[in-house]
């Protein structure tokens, strides 16, 4: 009997000497919640994650997972800051509903090292939109988004580290630029004299998703490049929106077609030191890639570009790059 209790209890101590083991394993690697909070340079991130509801759900296994991990692409603080967000209280310049669905859109479920994601892969996200995997000039992107670092292990999943946050509105180019210019997106609107010249030139309709219809990529001027042009033609400072209808329809869309060229291409798409013909038949003019962007001019504009300043934003029928300058054809 006491031989047997003594075996009993050896094997029980041992039991419990791998189960220690196997915990000390399971807790070896910090979450990606607690990856976020430990580096500096996701700050940014972890911020964000606050305002936007998410850090429980990256803190914990994935219950959608069998292994209960997320893949996640994280933006570094110099990503924000590209969207001039660089602090948390940047952050209250994004509507709630809309932060916490772009950070969604940075996850998947599973741990997807990326040697399982090369050029060509389209991978899901937990907003339902999918993202694409884009080799340039030996760099791997995932949209626009260039990859920094990737495969690093946490306890439930993987991160890969990238220099621009990816943005996506789940709705079509018309509406995606209605929501910004009614504040949906940003607490101050923007976009207003774009929508309100699509409207004018009566756009809406090719610029919105339908069965069959193709992808676009478009160049949307800010508020600021629509009062510039208006202040030079009509040569008082501009107050409204409706001040684009003081100009001539017919000039009105032509400038509008020069803004939208086929194919929905992000900016580690868009062809380098080149010209593509837009919709209205006029050549658009793109400089060097550089920094994962690269300017961009009609042939009206002479030596003058525009400058990307919200790249890459993910519709249902394209891409949108919001811009500095309006393009103006020849």
């Amino acid at each position: 009997m006491q031989k047997t209790l003594h075996l009993w209890f050896s094997g029980l101590t041992a039991a419990l000497l791998l189960l220690s083991g196997c915990d000390k394993k399971a807790d070896a690697d910090p979450s990606i919640a607690s990856v976020a909070v430990a580096n500096p340079d996701f700050s940014m991130l972890e911020d964000a994650a606050v305002r936007g509801g998410v850090v429980g759900v990256l803190s914990n296994k994935n219950p959608n997972d069998p292994e209960g991990n997320f893949t996640v692409f994280a933006p570094t603080n110099d990503a924000f800051a590209r969207l001039g967000l660089r602090t948390a209280a940047d952050l209250n310049a994004l509507q709630t509903p809309f932060l916490t669905t772009t950070l969604q859109y940075h996850v998947s479920n599973g741990s997807r090292r990326i040697s399982t994601l090369p050029a060509g892969t389209v991978t899901p996200s937990l907003l339902g939109i999918t993202r694409r995997m884009v080799s340039r000039n030996g760099n791997l992107y995932v949209n626009g988004s260039r990859i920094l670092r990737t495969d690093i292990t946490a306890a439930n999943g993987t991160i890969h580290v990238t220099d621009k946050v990816m943005l996506a509105t789940g709705a079509d180019i018309v509406q995606s630029a209605v929501a910004l210019s009614t504040a949906q997106v940003f607490v101050k609107p923007e976009l207003t004299y774009l929508v309100e010249a699509v409207l004018y030139c009566e756009l809406a309709g090719a610029l919105s998703a339908s069965p069959g219809s193709p992808q676009l990529t478009v160049f949307a001027p800010t508020d600021q490049a629509f009062r510039d042009l208006l202040r030079q033609l009509l040569g008082s400072a501009s107050t409204s929106p409706a001040d684009i209808r003081r100009l001539p329809k017919d000039v009105v869309t032509k400038v509008l077609l020069n803004h939208v060229v086929p194919g929905g291409r992000f900016t580690s798409e868009l062809p380098e030191n080149a010209t593509v013909a837009s919709a209205g038949s006029t050549p658009v003019l793109f400089g060097a890639f550089d920094n994962g962007v690269l300017p961009v001019r009609g042939a009206g504009n002479g030596s003058a570009s525009a400058n990307i300043v919200i790249p890459d934003v993910q519709c249902t029928n394209g891409v949108v790059h919001v811009i500095d300058r309006v393009l103006l054809p020849q």
